[in-house]
């Protein structure tokens, strides 16, 4: 009797590890939003947080920048994270309103709001190859 094995490839590829990279991200700054926002002294906050506002509006700009080249779209999601990070402390400063848990916040409602269309422009194009 032979038995025959099905052969896997030694090493995942990198189409396999985006998904799984992506919801650890989501994890890792949904904790540290969620760290903020409770007023938390864990040691974690302050680098979990710092992941959370870069990631969260770089996320959404990178979706929203898909025609681009990836290794054009990362830096330019970067810049633009930061560059809202910028403008949320600045408008929250000639406010007089600044606070972490809102600036968390405001970045965080920003970003959503940077997805959305995307999420929508894709959800409407499946809709059209369905139906």
């Amino acid at each position: 009797m032979q038995t025959t094995r099905a052969q896997t490839p030694s090493r995942a590829s990198g189409r396999e590890l985006t998904p799984l990279l992506a919801g650890a991200a989501t994890a890792v700054g949904g904790f540290g939003a969620l760290l903020a926002l409770t007023g938390s002294d864990s040691p974690l906050r302050a680098p979990l947080v710092l992941f959370f506002l870069l990631a969260a509006p770089a996320a959404g700009i990178a979706l929203a920048l898909r025609g681009l080249d990836p290794f054009a779209r990362v830096p330019t999601a970067l810049a633009g994270s930061v560059v809202l990070n910028m403008l949320v402390a600045q408008g929250m400063l000639a406010t007089h309103r600044w606070s972490a848990r809102g600036g968390v916040v405001a970045v965080g409602v920003i970003s959503a709001l940077i997805l959305l269309p995307v999420l929508l422009r894709r959800r409407r194009a499946a809709k059209g190859q369905d139906g």
